[in-house]
């Protein structure tokens, strides 16, 4: 595993359309233990490949929604995700972005998604997420299609040492 050098604005990878996920063999899984690496190294809560370089839809998510420290992270690793449904109810929060180092903005965003993929076995994957997990979900995709947090933020702002914001 490496990890791999996290691209900043204004990075051109980061503003296009990735490419879907077609071969599940030995460089895409490299890829993915790269990713996840990179991730825990930022240290992040997730990444999408076009932030290290790579114009693939794929995303890894670490996050777990108690706060329990003790209670384990969940890793999610999606090659092709798909938003296929989206509560109506939506929150803004305050999100961060390991490409766009030194900013943060409020986003508003569905609080509750079920995304469709592949997981890094090849094999159809869904999952139902809420809260930060899904916010963290839809930055992630976002990604994939170009789109960065600054893009939907208002208002976006330099935060200060104070603020704990997690980062994709």
């Amino acid at each position: 595993m490496t990890i791999r050098e996290i691209k900043f604005i204004p990075e051109p990878v980061l503003y296009r359309k990735a490419h879907k996920v077609t071969d599940f063999g030995s460089d895409f899984q490299k890829l993915v233990d790269d990713m996840i690496e990179t991730m825990r190294e930022a240290p992040g809560v997730g990444l999408a490949a076009p932030q290290i370089g790579e114009s693939t839809r794929l995303i890894v998510v670490e996050y777990g929604d108690d706060e329990d420290e003790t209670v384990a992270k969940k890793l999610y690793v999606v090659a092709n995700p798909e938003i296929i449904l989206a509560s109506d109810e939506k929150e803004t929060g305050t999100e961060a972005c390991l490409s766009v180092p030194g900013f943060a903005g409020d986003v508003e965003r569905h609080v509750k998604i079920t995304v469709k993929g592949i997981n890094r076995h090849g094999q159809s994957v869904k999952y139902k997420v809420s809260n930060w997990t899904a916010r963290i979900f839809q930055h992630e995709i976002d990604h994939l299609d170009g789109v960065l947090f600054t893009d939907l933020a208002t208002p976006v702002w330099k935060p200060t040492a104070e603020e704990e914001i997690p980062l994709d």
